[in-house]
């Protein structure tokens, strides 16, 4: 099972446009109806405000959302305090959605997709690490793949 953040599903839509890449589409349908492809509530909320279409799409195809329950929320706030974000006082890095999104990954032992940027040389402040920094960190231990890292280990091949 895979939890998509919203900068990958945008990522798809955006640079795969389904009338151009109808077998990727058919496909990713096809994860969403055996519930490998899954997006948090806060993720699918993201898509549908910046990317009505493919929220739309999403919809249609009966995208399972996982919901922000008690427990993904006390671990979103366990990871906030590894980071050192405290009062809600966010910086350059993660957002509060962004926790949220790797706290529901980790909860739900997937693997995550999103395409926020890759940090080779973590920032000297831990507030300022983005998803994929975030998820490498040993006490949050997610495994982070970017949209095509996904197409690419999936094997499928689109005609």
């Amino acid at each position: 099972m895979r939890v998509f953040d919203a900068s990958s599903m945008i990522y798809a839509w955006d640079n795969y446009p389904i009338e151009q890449f109808p077998g990727l589409w058919e496909w990713m349908a096809g994860q969403i109806e055996s519930k490998q492809l899954l997006m948090p509530s806060v993720a699918f909320e993201e898509v549908n405000h910046k990317t009505p279409d493919c929220g739309e799409w999403l919809k249609e195809n009966n995208l399972e959302q996982l919901e922000i329950n008690h427990a993904i929320a006390h671990e979103a706030k366990r990871i906030k305090g590894l980071l050192g974000i405290a009062n809600d006082k966010y910086t350059t890095g993660v957002g509060e959605n962004d926790i949220l999104i790797v706290a529901t990954a980790r909860l739900h032992k997937a693997e995550l997709v999103s395409d926020e940027a890759k940090q080779p040389n973590l920032p000297k402040l831990p507030s300022n690490r983005k998803i994929p920094a975030v998820c490498v960190m040993p006490t949050v231990a997610v495994s982070c793949i970017n949209f095509i890292e996904y197409i690419r280990a999936s094997g499928a091949v689109f005609r």
